[in-house]
């Protein structure tokens, strides 16, 4: 790609045809076109390893592969040899499988802090099913969950919180209650408000920023002195924190905690997992009332598991999470160090654990801005970066991310030249970038 703007006339094309038999124009929000900047959302036509390639036959190096799920690379041989080895022998059955059995001890081996497993398709499933459990269990019917973590689910007791609760009765959203991420006190404060109601708190055990000490064991302690279930969403920390997820690196084991993302590099498998106490609650050997925990068609489907069991081992043998971490700080240095020698290193910030990087724009008074963000998108896409955040997958070379950084210095470059101007509509191109959440188009 060269030039100062990107064409993409068959992916506006595609997208058109996407709005007019999709709702949104995609299947996920988060890749819906209303995120990219006007006229320059690339349709995939195939990826490999670290780069993708659209319709229109751009190249770009790519960030965030599969909203963080692809964390091996596009295509990767091992999971795909995996994966080619069960689709001759069938996928789904009428009765369990034998992968089944060897999938479920391979996930409990590589997260030994969880005691039982079930695997679903999709994290929203998983997550949803954790809080049924904690509600079975508990016999309470609140859910608190972190109000700084942006997703948890599609059902009714998440997505009620949110700016767009549109076909979800108030009753519903009234049992979930939200406390802020790093502070003890107002945890307890909510239990002491809520005293004996509250099922379960539910969070990802880290994000942006690292817990505070004692955090999480004091979350674990406080939830059980309460007689509530403590659930981690390790959709995104699964793996990229360490192999046995955030709970393995930080040493505290939640009652229930929910994996996927990069479980599968793209193939799709989610697990709930957690202590057999628990979980056996949903299952056929007790004698307490029957919870219907998670019973999906295709959530067992053989490939989907042999793919995880491939990722495991990888990430296990190949010292893939030290990889993304090293990956990860090659990049955040590149681009602090490039957004220094600008002389934007408070508007372009980039955030998080390096295996999880993300980046602010910020506007001349430090605010975060669509509109910077826009600016700065659209410059990555005309020099082939496809970036909406700046994840990294182990997949990338050195020089990948160098070419990235490049790049992004020659984004910084506008951006100095739209704060100077007091103004990015110049460089905008078009309609500014949107939130996901939001009420109205």
């Amino acid at each position: 790609m060269s030039g100062e703007e990107l064409e993409l006339p068959l992916s506006r094309a595609v997208n058109e045809r996407l709005h007019a038999a999709v709702p949104g124009g995609a299947h996920t929000y988060a890749k819906g076109d209303d995120q990219y900047p006007q006229d320059l959302a690339p349709v995939i036509s195939h990826g490999r390893g670290a780069h993708v390639w659209d319709v229109d036959g751009n190249r770009y190096v790519e960030y965030g592969s599969g909203l963080r799920s692809v964390s091996l690379g596009h295509a990767h041989p091992r999971v795909l040899e995996a994966v080619r080895r069960e689709l001759d022998r069938g996928s789904n059955f009428v009765r369990p499988s034998v992968v089944e059995a060897e999938a479920a001890e391979r996930f409990l081996a590589t997260v030994p802090t969880a005691e039982m497993v079930k695997f679903a398709k999709n994290g929203s499933d998983a997550t949803t099913a954790a809080v049924r459990l904690a509600r079975a269990v508990t016999g309470r019917a609140r859910v608190a969950l972190c109000a700084d973590h942006p997703f948890f689910s599609v059902d009714d007791w998440f997505i009620g919180t949110t700016p767009m609760p549109a076909g979800i009765p108030s009753e519903t959203t009234d049992l979930t209650v939200t406390f802020p991420y790093g502070d003890l006190a107002a945890v307890e404060a909510l239990f002491d408000r809520y005293p004996d109601e509250i099922a379960c708190l539910i969070l990802e055990p880290a994000t942006g920023t690292e817990p505070p000490p004692g955090y999480l064991a004091g979350l674990r302690d406080l939830a059980h002195r309460h007689g509530s279930v403590l659930v981690f969403d390790e959709m995104i920390t699964g793996f990229r924190w360490s192999e046995a997820g955030a709970q393995g690196l930080y040493g505290v084991t939640p009652d229930l905690s929910t994996f996927g993302k990069a479980l599968g590099n793209g193939f799709a498998v989610s697990a709930l997992a957690g202590r057999r106490e628990l979980m056996e609650r949903g299952g056929l050997r007790h004698d307490a009332e029957r919870v219907f925990l998670l019973s999906t068609t295709h959530g067992a489907e053989t490939h989907a598991l042999a793919a995880a069991m491939a990722v495991q081992s990888t990430y296990v043998e190949e010292g893939v999470t030290a990889r993304l971490h090293a990956l990860g700080e090659r990049l955040a240095a590149g681009v602090r160090d490039a957004a220094a020698a600008i002389g934007v290193a408070d508007h372009v910030v980039v955030r998080g654990r390096a295996s999880n990087l993300v980046f602010a724009t910020l506007d001349a008074q430090g605010r975060p801005s669509q509109e910077y963000r826009t600016l700065f998108l659209r410059r990555l896409l005309t020099g082939g970066i496809l970036a909406p955040s700046f994840v990294v997958s182990s997949a990338l070379e050195e020089a990948d991310i160098d070419r990235t950084v490049d790049v992004v210095g020659q984004a910084c470059a506008v951006y100095r030249k739209a704060l100077d101007a007091g103004d990015p509509t110049p460089w905008l191109g078009g309609r500014p970038v949107r939130p996901v959440f939001r009420r109205k188009v």
